[in-house]
């Protein structure tokens, strides 16, 4: 069959247990797989023999097992296994004398104990890679990788001179021949045969392609407890192997010929189906050409060759079985570039695309709604906000659509910069959209919206429409939009149905704009009865680097605001160790003396009950090991989780923590960390604590109702409950000005960015205000060190370039390694600027001489599925 970068794993992998692990790290494709890249590469291992050896340096070398034993270990359950390898005629071709040391294994398990018993029978040739000890005056290799090498199968007696002297160097060849396994044959007598006529599997044919496997930089994935890196390594290279691939690159950019070690053809046991092709009549070259043709290259031809890269396909082939370090680090720039390249095309067609669109022209007028509304506010504009007013006026009385980006601190009057817009599109007698992501959003926008205007001339309508509202009311805002007449609607998710339409839609406004794809939001042109496309403003108040917004949003003319209106205090910012009980009592009797001044608080948890997990089979978040890296939107809607899957609505709404940085042990696996805290938990326990004696308690998470949601919100806000325990769905827009006081528990565990969104919730009515961070985290330790940073910034440019150079890799359009849809895995915002400055100018050149790259058919198809697999432009984090 024809393998493709479609083709799924499950038609392809016959063990379903390993099908099912792989899709829990989100691959289900060859795709997937093949960009599901290793975060790092390890060492060559040097060859020595066992005279050479020192304790603690990684060495490998070849021997033959001179005897084994398995011994039960009395003291406690399980199986001891011992075997003793003599390394005479390797030693021997390294010019020293030859010696035994013992490889050990322990295992509870007696198949485990049985299988490599099997393996390691006296007189079996093997090649040994481990870290040397020392165990009672003996050299001893503790569960060390072994390769069983086929008896005979070069001929016995041959030396092994091609490993005189030889030693790993750094870019992955060895010192001391230009072939080191050049006259290397199996110098070892056969092993002794398997009793009834048994067929022993070898891991390898010579010494020779044992100890290159061995030697060679072995790459290291972020792995989980249900399936190890190593076998990811083994299902990826399996996969090369049937897409074309036989040899390792090489530094010359070509595969290898017969002096390099081949990729081992799968076994069936792993593999269903191959490609039909023997190893033994596949050359070199038709490898390089299958795997070509099933990996095309998406660069250009001429962009490539300028810029000095590889072939894509060579380069997945670098990444996952690297011929050295050097060769690894360039395979990885080169798939590097080709997401910059890739996601500036895209932009740059998004944003021609747009300029070529007609849209309805919104001049201003004399005396003005906009002028009425401005002059109406009780305090004055910023001088920011004048500008971007005056910027958004001018675009909107163009021909053709807007389409800009508003982005500002909380409480910095975005609002207020949005409804002077919408107001100008309603003088110019269309309708205006403002879309919020939740209903407790929207409600109180409508709210605020109504208040503001209910004094202009002539009246303008306002018009809320929410999923949650009655049928009737629905309905009656339904009909109040189709009829076109001029004014303003503010919607939920409701203005993405089929059953909205707004025939007269000028402009489109999109608050938090992350939370909504960009198939929602193109999903608005069609509302329209003329063909016309909407003018849009997309605003959002999570932080962003400005190289970051020029990278992401290239598409879209940018604007930010950074002055905070009059009369916001800075919010003071208090980390506080769980652990330390004393810190936390006054902390809750600091915060019950602001509410009997008739303020309010907010607790914030990452979970809603302490018994939530994810889904079973691991594909969702695990609450439980605090693996949890999606979020709760406050709408409910899936959540991409550290996996990369689609978790169910019940983990969506479980975990609303944003946890970009979880820790991993150097093979790839995730640690463990503490559970996280969870709404009713907390609850509970702050009711019974003696500082919150006669005071009401409310919860609100994702799963509760909208009406529900409202209704707590109005009590909060109303000094009924004035202490709300909630999950992060009051992150985004909530606006409570009595709230002086916010409470996040595990806030080592979120990103900073949305720390700071959280932190934003308090101080918006002029009181002194404060935020007080509860960690775990271990002093000095990296998480730490992120709390230090918001604990002394309010900045939010400065805490969101903090966020993604802690990151690392990571981008602002997904987790990095998520292995989701989203294309971009290697791309650095930060680091890689120059790097998408270069793809950017070369992308303007492609397009202006090929617009609709028509030349250029896999780059095409790389942009469609870019624009696809990045919905969400940015990360709320």
């Amino acid at each position: 069959m024809s393998i493709t970068m479609d083709t799924t794993l499950a038609s392809l992998v016959t063990n379903k247990r390993r099908v099912s692990a792989l899709k829990s790290l989100g691959i289900v494709t060859v795709g997937d797989a093949l960009t599901y890249y290793p975060f790092r590469v390890t060492e060559p291992v040097p060859l020595r023999a066992i005279r050479e050896a020192a304790p603690g340096q990684q060495m490998a070398f070849a021997a033959v097992i001179r005897d084994m034993r398995v011994v039960p270990m009395n003291a406690r359950r399980g199986y001891r296994l011992e075997a003793t390898v003599d390394d005479a005629d390797f030693a021997r071709s390294r010019r020293v004398p030859g010696s035994t040391a013992r490889l050990t294994f322990f295992s509870y398990r007696k198949s485990y104990v049985d299988w490599v018993s099997m393996r390691l029978r006296a007189g079996t040739s093997v090649v040994v890679s481990g870290m040397p000890s020392e165990y009672m005056g003996q050299l001893q290799f503790t569960h060390p990788e072994i390769l069983t090498v086929a008896p005979g199968s070069a001929g016995a007696g041959a030396g092994l001179e091609g490993y005189a002297r030889g030693a790993a160097s750094g870019n992955g060849a060895f010192a001391g021949s230009t072939d080191p396994y050049a006259s290397v044959q199996s110098a070892y007598p056969p092993a002794v045969a398997a009793s009834s006529g048994a067929a022993l599997k070898y891991d390898a044919d010579t010494v020779r392609e044992a100890l290159t496997r061995v030697c060679r930089p072995r790459p290291v994935y972020h792995a989980s407890s249900r399936i190890s890196s190593e076998h990811i390594h083994e299902t990826i290279l399996g996969l090369l192997w049937m897409m074309g691939a036989r040899t390792s690159s090489t530094p010359d950019g070509q595969l290898a010929g017969a002096g390099s070690a081949g990729i081992v053809a799968p076994t069936t046991d792993t593999i269903a189906v191959q490609n039909g092709e023997e190893n033994s009549g596949t050359t070199a070259e038709s490898g390089a050409e299958a795997l070509s043709q099933s990996i095309p290259d998406v660069l250009p031809e001429s962009v490539r060759k300028a810029k000095n890269l590889m072939h894509r396909a060579e380069a997945f082939l670098a990444i996952h079985d690297p011929a050295s370090t050097t060769r690894f680090k360039e395979a990885i720039e080169t798939l590097r570039y080709e997401e910059a390249f890739v996601s500036q095309t895209s932009l740059l067609k998004a944003r021609s695309h747009a300029h070529k669109s007609a849209a309805h022209s919104c001049p201003l007028v004399t005396d003005s709604l906009r002028d009425q509304f401005i002059a109406s506010l009780p305090f004055s504009l910023t001088a920011g906000q004048q500008q971007v007013i005056h910027d958004i006026a001018a675009d909107l009385a163009h021909d053709w659509p807007m389409q800009r980006l508003l982005q500002g601190e909380v409480g910095s009057g975005k609002t207020v910069v949005a409804l002077a817009a919408m107001l100008q599109a309603v003088d110019a007698g269309y309708q205006a959209v403002l879309v919020a992501p939740t209903q407790v959003l929207a409600e109180q926008h409508a709210e605020t919206i109504g208040r503001m205007v209910e004094q202009l001339k002539p009246a303008i309508p306002v018009t809320l429409l929410t999923g949650g509202m009655k049928l009737a009311a629905r309905r009656k805002a339904l009909a109040a939009a189709s009829s076109g007449e001029p004014g303003i609607i503010v919607a939920t998710h409701a203005a993405f149905s089929k059953t909205f339409q707004a025939p007269h839609l000028a402009l489109v406004v999109i608050d938090e704009q992350h939370r909504f794809g960009v198939e929602q939001r193109e999903s608005l042109n069609a509302k329209t009865d003329d063909g016309t496309t909407p003018h849009l403003l997309v605003m959002t108040a999570t932080p962003i680097p400005r190289t970051a917004a020029m990278t992401w949003f290239g598409d879209l003319d940018i604007s930010w605001l950074t002055e905070l209106p009059g009369g916001r205090k800075p919010i003071r910012t208090v980390v506080v160790n769980e652990a330390d009980a004393a810190t936390m009592g006054r902390m809750f009797a600091h915060i019950r003396a602001r509410v009997d001044a008739g303020e309010r608080a907010y607790i914030v948890c990452p979970r809603i009950d302490a018994d939530d997990e994810g889904n079973e089979g691991g594909s969702g978040v695990s609450a439980a090991a605090g693996s949890a890296r999606g979020r709760a939107a406050a709408s409910g809607s899936s959540a991409r989780t550290a996996a990369g899957g689609r978790a169910t609505r019940a983990a969506a709404d479980a975990i609303g923590i944003d946890d970009p940085y979880e820790t991993f042990d150097e093979n790839g696996e995730t640690v463990a960390r503490p559970p996280l805290h969870a709404v009713a938990e907390i609850a509970d326990r702050l009711q019974k604590l003696p500082q919150f004696q006669g005071i009401r308690f409310a919860t609100l998470t994702g799963r509760d109702k909208d009406d529900v949601k409202t209704q707590v919100m109005a009590d909060f806000a109303g000094g009924e409950t004035p202490i709300l325990v909630s999950t992060t769905v009051i992150e985004v827009g909530v606006d409570v000005k009595q709230a002086s006081c916010i409470v996040i528990f595990d806030a080592d565990r979120y990103g900073l960015s949305q720390l700071h969104q959280l932190r934003g919730r308090v101080g918006r009515g002029g009181t002194n205000s404060w935020a007080f961070l509860i960690s775990r985290a271990e002093p000095g330790s990296p998480a730490e060190q992120r709390l230090e940073v918001i604990h002394h910034s309010l900045d939010g440019a400065e805490i969101a370039q903090a966020d993604l150079e802690f990151r690392g890799a990571g981008d602002v359009l997904g987790d990095a390694q998520s292995g989701g849809k989203s294309s971009l895995k290697l791309l650095r915002v930060v680091k890689d600027a120059d790097m998408i400055a270069d793809a950017r100018t070369r992308a303007e050149q492609l397009l202006a001489a090929d617009p609709e790259l028509a030349d250029e058919v896999q780059l095409a198809g790389a942009v469609l599925d870019f624009t696809r697999g990045n919905e969400t432009f940015l990360t709320s984090s």
